[in-house]
């Protein structure tokens, strides 16, 4: 059965939904819109950011447009309560609603500071905040760079703050220090001071330390000083930093970061730089100090000069003793050296006695038998090894093959002859030696014995018992004498005696004799 038709008028799907759009805008406009940010996972490749508002029963769709982004004050997040303004349409595309964002701020005040409590305990857990990682400010600065607005009060305040107590050179790098882009402004100062090079080839001096100021300011107008790419530079940085951000109630996740915290921005200068006057009068003090100290020094020192000389002894003191022991060992050495002479005199004599004509005799005559006795043994010993080594040839020709047999022959034979060789070489050698010791032992007998004497003129006087006379007190009158010349001997008989005696009988003149060729001394 056929239903009845419909006074209605047919549209089409693109139509109806044009009419729902027209309709939606054109009824609600611009509105207002309160929620919680879900579904935020940063901007869209496009630039656009999609997201989503809901609060405990529904839920809204938004888009902020790329060119609106970047003039927001606040760029949404995750979880984030906000106030959405903006116009509400319709996507015919999906046959959703939704709203595009205009603005966009968090839903009052304490939003913001739970952000802000949120964000501080994330990057705190980073350890982005340790006070261990904080870097210790330059004494005296040559260079200090500035981050700040380069028309407001802050940066007059600053340069005239560091004019008064020290000048130094200042860099300011100007930024915005408010809205929605002065966050990312002031990190890029500092990350780009930090890439200034310190070996002199850069127009600008590379600062020694970075100070970021700003005037006092609301929660708001503070809050680009809690960007966390700001944040994370401010930690990074390689030169000191110095945060002066609002008053000195005003904190600031950049206070938490930099590496020393000022309350205000003239208190940020004051601590860069000392005070220059302080300084000279600190220097000319401590150089009054070192002179007065040299100048004590020096007056001790002489003091304690005349004090070691009064207590040192005269030279005549100091010399005294030494002299003494001088002249005690002047005496002693003369009588060490008479005493030495005596000794060596002594031993000298007992050595003469011990060199006795008899004495050399009987060694040269033990020697004279010894090489009779050697001699023959000697003879007898060659012929014995010849015999010898004959005899083991002969039997060892027995044991070998012909061919070996008669080179061990040659060999041997060969050893016979260079060992008799050696022997005739060798013996008669040693016999030459023994001669020579031989007569020259028996020239020094000739040289010692009296009768190398009696060639030279002298002779011995001998007593009837035919021992030597020494002295005249020994020879009686009318004893008989025997007296011994070169040549022969001759009777005598003694006229007086000592004790009768009163004119000493003149001495005989000996004949002038030529000594021998090889006569010797007698020491």
């Amino acid at each position: 059965m056929n239903r009845p038709s419909s006074n209605a008028l047919e549209v089409t799907v693109t139509e109806l939904s044009g009419k729902l759009k027209k309709t939606v805008e054109d009824t609600f406009g611009y509105v207002r819109v309160r929620g919680e940010i879900s579904g935020f996972r940063g901007p869209h490749s496009s630039g656009h950011c999609y997201f989503a508002l809901k609060d405990e029963r529904a839920r809204l769709e938004a888009v902020i447009w790329r060119g609106q982004a970047a003039k927001l004050k606040h760029m949404p997040e995750e979880g984030l309560e906000v106030i959405a303004s903006g116009k509400l349409t319709t996507y015919p595309g999906s046959s959703k609603y939704q709203i595009v964002i205009d603005n966009l701020e968090p839903a009052g005040a304490g939003a913001l500071m739970a952000l802000l409590e949120e964000r501080r305990k994330k990057l705190g857990a980073e350890g982005l905040f340790d006070p261990a990682r904080k870097q210790l400010l330059p004494f005296m600065p040559k260079v200090i760079g500035v981050i700040t607005s380069p028309t407001g009060a802050v940066i007059r305040d600053i340069l005239h703050r560091i004019s008064d107590r020290f000048p130094v050179h200042v860099i300011v790098w100007p930024v915005r220090v408010q809205g929605e882009t002065s966050g990312r402004e002031v990190a890029n100062g500092i990350y780009q001071l930090n890439q200034i090079p310190d070996d002199g080839s850069s127009p600008l001096p590379r600062p020694d330390v970075i100070i970021v100021a700003r005037g006092g300011g609301s929660l708001e107008d503070l809050w680009g000083f809690n960007d966390e790419a700001l944040v994370r530079s401010a930690a990074a940085s390689m030169i000191p930093v110095i945060s002066a951000v609002g008053h000195e109630t005003d904190w600031t996740l950049i206070d938490h970061a930099a590496d020393w915290r000022a309350p205000t921005p003239t208190a940020a200068a004051e601590k860069a730089v000392p005070v220059k006057a302080e300084l000279e009068a600190t220097l000319a003090d401590l150089a009054a100090r070192l002179r007065g100290s040299i100048t004590r020094l020096r007056e001790k020192n002489r003091s304690d000069l005349r004090s070691v000389v009064r207590g040192l002894a005269t030279p005549d003191n100091l010399l005294a003793m030494p002299r003494r022991q001088f002249d005690e060992a002047s005496g002693r050495l003369g009588r060490s050296l008479g005493n030495r002479v005596q000794v060596a005199r002594t031993r000298f004599n007992q050595g003469g006695n011990r060199l006795s004509p008899a004495s050399l005799t009987r060694l040269i005559g033990h020697h004279r038998e010894r090489f009779s006795a050697l001699e023959p043994r000697s003879k007898r010993a060659m012929a014995s090894a010849f015999q010898s080594r004959q005899e083991r040839l002969s039997s060892a020709a027995r044991l070998i093959r012909p061919a070996p047999l008669e080179k061990q022959i040659q060999g041997g034979i060969q050893s016979l002859n260079r060992l008799e060789a050696q022997l005739r070489i060798r013996v008669p050698g040693e016999l030459a030696a023994k001669r020579e010791r031989l007569e020259r032992n028996h020239r020094l007998l000739n040289s010692l014995s009296y009768q190398g004497v009696l060639d030279r003129g002298f002779a011995v006087i001998r007593n009837a018992q035919d021992t030597p006379i020494n002295d005249v007190s020994s020879i009686k009158s009318g004893a008989a004498l025997s007296i011994e010349m070169r040549d022969g001997k001759i009777q005598a008989v003694a006229a007086t005696s000592a004790q009768g005696s009163t004119k000493p009988a003149p001495k005989p003149t000996p004949k002038k004799q030529t000594p021998a060729k090889d006569q010797g001394s007698l020491f």
